[in-house]
């Protein structure tokens, strides 16, 4: 009995490994081009390794940043959130492959019976009725193995691995969002740090020419006008110095979010702004293939909507299930285990549906159809990391450009600004000239803080397109 058991075992494991129906998943190819259209002449300011080295952020050489970066996976919720996701899928796995192996129940039962005998006398006359009581106590244990012939059992854990991939991909592209949305506040934060200090150096400058004037109004040299004009461009900037807080709070406001604080028990002391921009080279656009978790996502997702097309067409074959029992039966708990109470039966079921209305067909069509639509998802996905690489590579060689430019520009506008309050000293310009130049300088530095500001945030955006140094064989379901 036991060989013709292991015989049957050997044979159903047999047939589970020789076909599973629906297509076997390959990933539709995507034709690439060799280079990055806006490359061109462009160079990255790091190696071509820097985003396997480490956290991507460590390029920036900023200890804050660092800290706050450390704290996304411990507090960020919304990646505490795809976490709890990818857990969940990494759950259904676990029940999907739990299909393989047979269920095996044990049972104990207890029942009392009763009832009553009608008594007669000896020809047949009742004389009254006895009642009578009895417990049937049963056990055992039973077994039910369904055989996956068809590769319906394969197929569903084959599509529940795609997809807890594809949620640990998702867990990876949320981190990363978070990360660059972190990185880009707090840049944006420092550029308000350094416009804050820009606006008092500005009001400092303002009150010596505004002492300038007084000072010349005083001894009959300049007119009234000239203190009115001067009170009223340094209250100009004192507006701003004190509107600049704003911007700087709300900034701070979102990191603490970001970080799982509340804004109340949040801050950062001021500090200056970077003047490089570090970046890192773009590589060839088909590394976006394995370099961008969103993409990965999107590939596995389509994985796993293939294998559902299996598990839809396994419907149109007959099901294969081992049962077996082993039980006792017995009116005496102590004599319950032994051989004349012994009930035992095994053997196979097989199951065919004969006719479901076109079920089975529908759901093959409906699982082609979602198959289709993974399709088309997962090439605009494609295409979409395409376009955000080419846009922040332009956005930065030409803010590049434009940096150079804005830098002269202040610099010739400091120049400017300083010759003419000379000039105004020694009463050959109106004060309408001083207003003028410093004006023009502060409006200079403004644009070369927010051209800077821009770069900084570009070399984020750019370094999150690239995937952030993550890699599709980090896409892990166990």
């Amino acid at each position: 009995m036991i060989k013709a058991r292991g015989f049957t075992v050997l044979c159903a494991a047999a047939l589970a490994a020789a076909c599973a129906v629906g297509p076997d998943y390959h990933r539709p190819a995507f034709d690439t081009t060799a280079n990055f259209k806006e490359a061109g002449d462009w160079k990255p300011s790091e190696p071509n390794d820097v985003l396997s080295r480490g956290p991507w952020w460590k390029i920036f050489k900023d200890d804050v940043l660092d800290d706050l970066e450390a704290q996304i996976d411990i507090s960020n919720q919304n990646v505490k959130a795809a976490a709890a996701a990818f857990e969940q899928s990494r759950a259904l796995v676990a029940q999907a492959r739990a299909g393989f192996w047979p269920t095996i129940a044990a049972s104990f039962g207890i029942e009392r019976q009763g009832g009553s005998e009608v008594l007669t006398n000896g020809v047949g006359v009742p004389t009254g009725a006895k009642s009578h009581t009895s417990n049937t106590f049963t056990t055992g244990v039973s077994a039910n193995w369904d055989i996956d012939i068809w590769g319906r059992i394969r197929r569903s854990t084959e599509s529940n691995v795609a997809s807890a991939q594809a949620s640990s991909a998702a867990l990876a592209a949320a981190r990363l969002s978070a990360q660059a949305e972190l990185a880009t506040d707090y840049f944006e934060l420092r550029a308000q740090d350094q416009l804050q200090k820009l606006l008092d150096d500005t009001v400092e400058a303002e009150t010596l020419s505004l002492h300038i004037a007084e000072s010349r109004y005083k001894y009959g040299v300049a007119a009234r006008a000239d203190v009115v004009t001067a009170e009223t461009q340094l209250l100009s900037s004192q507006a701003q110095q004190v509107n600049a807080r704003i911007q700087r709070a709300i900034l701070e406001h979102a990191v603490a979010v970001l970080v799982g604080k509340q804004p109340a028990a949040f801050s950062l002391e001021p500090q200056g702004m970077r003047s490089d921009v570090p970046t890192v080279p773009a590589g060839v656009p088909s590394t976006l293939l394995q370099r961008r978790p969103d993409v990965a996502e999107a590939e596995r997702r389509m994985a796993a909507a293939n294998a559902q097309i299996g598990v839809a067409k396994s419907g149109y074959f007959p099901d294969l299930t081992l049962n077996g029992q082993d039980q006792y039966s017995s009116n005496a708990f102590a004599h319950l285990i032994q051989l004349p109470h012994r009930i035992w039966a095994a053997g196979p079921t097989l199951a065919e549906t004969l006719f479901d209305g076109g079920l089975v067909r529908a759901q093959v069509r409906g699982a082609r159809a979602a198959y289709e639509g993974t399709v088309d998802s997962y090439r605009q996905t494609v295409l979409a990391s395409f376009q955000q690489v080419e846009d922040e590579i332009v956005t930065l060689r030409v803010l590049e450009q434009e940096g150079v430019i804005e830098d002269e520009t202040v610099k010739k506008a400091r120049e400017a600004e300083a010759l003419t309050l000379n000039q105004y000293k020694a009463g050959t310009v109106p004060y309408s000239s001083v207003i003028t130049a410093q004006t023009t300088r502060l409006s200079a530095e403004e644009t070369a803080l927010q051209v800077l500001s821009s770069r900084l945030q570009a070399s984020v955006a750019l370094i999150e397109a690239l995937g952030g140094g993550w890699d599709a064989s980090m896409a892990t379901a166990k």
